[in-house]
C-alpha cells in the first residue's frame, strides 16, 4: 500500500498554524471587541492577551503529546493513545463531518464576500455564492492534485497576509504617538461596557475574541507528512500561536492609532487604513482580507481531504480500501480528497440557507462556523483527563499542571461559545415573544451525523475481509 510521503518541513508547519487562525477575523474582531468594552482600549488589550494565553496554553499540551505520539494524523492520534481506539474514530468522525468542512465551507465564502466588495456585489448575491463554490473547488483542486504545491501556498498566503498585519501594528502606533490619537483612545472611555462593569465588558471581549483564535489544530491533520514531526510539531503549534497572539495584539493597538475610537466603534480598520495609508487604504484592506482568507481557506482543506483517510487508515469507516488509497502519481488521498469536497459542498449549501438567508431550516438554523467549537474543546477535556492518569513517566508540571490548565482552558471555550450562541440569542429572542436556541439544535445535528458514523463505524466490504 502507498504511504504519505515527509514532504512539509517546520516553515510549512509554522505556517499552517498562523494560516488557518488569522483569517478574516484579525479584521474586523477589533470592532467588536471595542463595542464590547465600550471603547476601553486596556480592557480590550486584556481580552486579546486572556484568549491567546488559553490557546498558548492548549496547543502546549498538545505539542507535549506530538513529542510522544505520531502515527497518521495528530489529534486522531492523541486521542487513541489516551482514551482508545473507539474514542479516536469518533473524534476523527467529528472532524471529518463537522468541524473541518462546516469552516472550509464558511471561509469559500468569507473570501467570496470579501472579494465581492471591491465590485459592490451584495453580501447574498448569487456572484458571491458561485464564486465561493469556485474557491472551494479550486482549493481542493490544489490540495488533490498537488499537496506541495498547496504547501507552497500556505506559506505565501501566511507572508502576505502578516505584511498588512504587522505594517498597521508598526506605522499605526508610530503616526498614533505622533498625532495624539493613540494617547487620547487609551485615555477616553466612551461608554458603559457590556453588563454595566468592566468584568461583564472584559467578558464579552473575551467571548469576541474566541473564534478569531480557532483553527490551530489544524496542523496536527499533516503529522503523517511532517519531517521529523515528533520536533517539528510541537515548534510549530508553539512558535505559530505566539506569532498569532503577538500580531493580533499589535494590530489591535496599530488601528487604535488610525482613529479615534468612536470612528473604529461604528465602521471598523478599514478607516483606520485608510487614514494612514490614504483612499486607497479600504480597497488595499480587502485585497489582503481576500488573501488571508485563501490562506487559511487552503489550511483548512489540507486537512479535510485527509479525513476519511485518517479513518480508513485505522480499518474503521465505510469503504476502508476505497478511503485509505493513496494516488501512486501525486502521493494525495484522492478518494478521501472527494469526500471531503462534497461534505464541504453540503456546509456551504447549509450556512448559506441558514445564515445568509431568511432561514431555510427552521429551528435548525444555526451559525455553522462557531458551534462545533462546543464539541471539538469538549472532546479535547477527556484526552487531557486520560492523559494524567496515563503517562506516570511525566515530570509534575507535564503530567498534572499543563492538562489542568488546558482543561480549563478548554470548559472555558465551551462555555463561551455556549453563551455567546445559545443565552445571548434565547433571551434576546424571549424579548420578542419567540423561541431561539441554537446550541440545543446544532447538537441535535452533531448527535445525528455521530449516530450515522457509529452505524458504519466497522462497515467492511467482502473483499476488505
Amino acid at each position: 500500500m502507498e504511504k504519505l510521503e515527509k514532504k512539509y518541513g517546520l516553515p510549512t508547519a509554522v505556517c499552517l498554524v498562523i494560516g488557518t487562525v488569522i483569517g478574516s477575523g484579525i479584521f474586523f474582531k477589533a470592532q467588536n471587541v471595542l463595542q464590547a468594552t465600550g471603547g476601553n482600549m486596556l480592557i480590550g488589550i486584556l481580552a486579546w492577551v486572556i484568549t491567546g494565553a488559553l490557546m498558548i496554553i492548549c496547543s502546549l499540551q498538545f505539542a507535549t503529546m506530538a513529542t510522544k505520539y505520531e502515527k497518521v494524523n495528530g489529534v486522531v492520534d492523541y486521542a487513541e493513545a489516551t482514551c482508545g481506539k473507539s474514542y479516536a474514530y469518533y473524534l476523527a468522525w467529528f472532524l471529518v463531518n463537522i468541524y473541518y468542512p462546516a469552516m472550509t465551507s464558511v471561509l469559500a465564502w468569507v473570501s467570496a464576500r470579501y472579494f465581492g466588495v471591491l465590485f459592490g456585489w451584495s453580501l447574498v448575491s448569487p456572484e458571491v455564492l458561485t464564486l465561493a463554490g469556485f474557491f472551494l473547488v479550486t482549493s481542493y483542486m490544489i490540495n488533490a492534485l498537488s499537496p506541495k504545491l498547496a504547501g507552497k501556498f500556505q506559506v505565501s498566503a501566511t507572508v502576505i497576509k502578516l505584511i498588512p498585519i504587522f505594517l498597521m501594528a508598526i506605522v499605526g502606533t508610530i503616526v498614533g504617538l505622533v498625532n495624539g490619537t493613540l494617547t487620547s483612545n487609551f485615555s477616553n472611555v466612551l461608554s458603559e461596557a457590556v453588563g454595566g462593569s468592566q468584568t461583564g465588558g472584559l467578558f464579552a471581549a473575551i467571548v469576541a475574541t474566541v473564534f478569531a483564535y480557532e483553527g490551530w489544530i489544524v496542523a496536527t491533520s499533516i503529522n503523517a507528512e511532517l519531517k521529523n514531526a515528533k520536533r517539528t510539531l510541537p515548534l510549530a503549534l508553539v512558535i505559530g500561536s505566539l506569532v498569532v497572539v503577538t500580531a493580533y495584539v499589535f494590530y489591535f493597538v496599530g488601528v487604535a492609532g488610525g482613529a479615534t475610537t468612536t470612528v473604529l466603534m461604528e465602521d471598523g480598520a478599514t478607516t483606520a487604513f485608510g487614514n494612514i495609508f490614504g483612499g486607497v487604504g479600504g480597497m488595499i484592506l480587502n485585497v489582503c482580507i481576500v488573501i488571508s482568507c485563501l490562506g487559511t481557506l487552503n489550511g483548512l482543506m489540507l486537512a479535510t481531504t485527509r479525513g476519511m483517510y485518517a479513518i480508513a487508515s485505522r480499518d474503521e469507516g465505510p469503504k476502508q480500501a476505497l478511503f485509505r488509497a493513496v494516488d501512486p502519481t501525486t502521493n494525495m488521498v484522492t478518494n478521501s480528497s472527494v469526500w471531503g469536497l462534497f461534505t464541504c459542498s453540503a456546509w456551504l449549501v447549509y450556512f448559506y440557507g441558514a445564515n445568509l438567508t431568511n432561514g431555510w431550516f427552521g429551528y435548525f438554523n444555526f451559525d455553522s462556523s462557531e458551534l462545533p467549537i462546543i464539541t471539538i474543546y469538549a472532546l479535547y477535556i477527556p484526552m487531557m483527563i486520560r492523559w494524567m492518569v496515563k503517562e506516570k513517566e511525566m515530570g509534575f508540571v507535564k503530567r498534572f499542571v499543563l492538562p489542568i490548565l488546558s482543561i480549563l482552558a478548554c470548559a472555558f471555550m465551551v462555555f463561551a461559545a455556549v453563551y455567546a450562541h445559545g443565552i445571548t440569542p434565547y433571551l434576546a429572542a424571549k424579548e420578542n415573544g419567540t423561541f431561539s436556541f441554537p446550541v440545543l439544535f446544532y447538537l441535535i445535528v452533531f448527535a445525528v451525523i455521530m449516530l450515522i458514523g457509529a452505524l458504519v463505524k466497522n462497515s467492511k466490504t467482502k473483499t476488505e475481509e
